[in-house]
């Protein structure tokens, strides 16, 4: 159990009110997401029911890995939510991070594990 801890880098959490995202919606706001998120995250979303609840998921899950990793992060784009064997995951830099998100009616949660 020790090696698997010493494997870690860090962990995060974020909380997001998807109202954030209901106020910005995106096709009048284009250019606010494509400078947080990649193509596939915004094809994604918008092909959802509701896309303010997945963009808010995918933001917090952005946030939960700058405090998982310490580190700033110029570019949102360079993180991405992606599916891998149908569970959500964060890339950057060509590594995979575990990643848990959800919604509920009003709120949006990510939590990032971050690999050494």
């Amino acid at each position: 159990m020790i090696s698997r801890l010493n494997s870690i880098k860090g962990v995060g959490v974020d909380i997001e009110d998807i109202g954030r995202f209901e106020a910005v919606p995106f096709k009048e706001n284009p250019s606010f997401y494509t400078r947080i998120f990649t193509q596939d995250e915004i094809d994604y979303c918008m092909s959802q029911p509701r896309p303010s609840q997945h963009f808010a998921a995918r933001f917090c899950a952005k946030e939960a890995f700058i405090k998982a990793c310490g580190e700033k992060v110029a570019d949102y784009r360079s993180m991405e939510v992606q599916a891998h064997h149908k569970l959500p995951v964060l890339v950057h830099d060509g590594q995979r991070h575990k990643l848990s998100l959800a919604h509920e009616k009003d709120k949006a949660i990510a939590f990032v594990v971050v690999k050494k």
